[in-house]
């Protein structure tokens, strides 16, 4: 089962690079996230015979939004936080709105795991939806895939908007203070390692330095000066059949690149 995951700053964008195209028709998954749609159901010309297509877009037009292609049938489908997780938190809204309408987590039950798709808010440039970060969202939202594991293994995916450690940004010092390497940031990363979700990348690669988002700023990407801030988390409880882990650089479209989980489980 393979399972990839891409920010693509606008399907409809990638739609008319024909990139979508050629990540489906090159990679064949078995299951696509994606995150910040940009767009609705019909909004964007989608037309892929072999997917389920399961949207949540958000309320705001052209913003965020999730979206995720399946060939395998789920067992269950829901968007956004459980009822317990909304009313267990102060949700104010701020100048942006408030991140429960902006179709940010989707959730698909299949029989050997939930996966989450997840696209994490931005803290912005001023910093001004870091304390959003820190008090609500990433507490929540470990809140939340705590919850669902206790039924079942967790996989997550997405973009957290956040680089973990050194390792996972070409200029560590001099963004120790900036949006997506601040110490609150990189907490919540921390804490749902904490919490035993292992990041499959650095499972399999320790010590590699790849990213999945380069800045459009003098040609970060051709210079490779990027951040790592796209990631798989799986139960430890799936490590047993988990086989790889990688970052696909090298398939454009988007500021970020895809990345992919594969697993093999017994036969039925």
């Amino acid at each position: 089962m393979r399972i990839y995951s891409w920010n693509v700053n606008g399907i409809r964008s990638v739609l008319k690079k024909g990139a979508l195209d050629e990540l489906l028709n090159s990679e064949q998954p078995d299951i696509l996230c994606i995150q910040e749609t940009k767009a609705k159901p019909g909004q964007a010309e989608v037309d892929y015979p072999a997917y389920l297509e399961l949207w949540n877009s958000a309320e705001r037009a052209g913003y965020s939004g999730t979206a995720t292609f399946t060939k395998i049938q789920p067992v269950n489908v829901f968007n956004n936080f459980t009822e317990d997780i909304r009313s267990g938190y102060l949700w104010d809204e701020d100048r942006y709105g408030s991140p429960l309408s902006e179709g940010r987590v989707q959730t698909i039950e299949f029989p050997q795991f939930y996966l989450v798709n997840v696209y994490t808010p931005n803290s912005k440039r001023d910093l001004s939806r870091l304390k959003l970060r820190e008090d609500l969202w990433d507490p929540a939202f470990l809140r939340f895939l705590q919850a669902l594991e206790a039924h079942k293994p967790v996989i997550v995916c997405g973009d957290f908007n956040a680089a973990h450690t050194p390792l996972d940004l070409a200029r560590p010092q001099d963004n120790e203070h900036n949006a997506g390497f601040t110490q609150e940031e990189r907490q919540g990363i921390k804490n749902l390692i904490a919490a035993g979700f292992v990041d499959t990348f650095r499972h399999f690669y320790p010590s590699q330095q790849k990213y999945t988002w380069w800045s459009h700023w003098s040609h970060c990407r051709e210079r490779n000066i990027g951040w790592r801030i796209d990631y798989f988390f799986v139960s430890p409880r799936l490590l047993p059949y988990l086989k790889s882990a990688e970052i696909h650089d090298h398939l454009m479209g988007s500021d970020h690149c895809p990345i992919s989980i594969e697993l093999e489980f017994p036969q039925q």
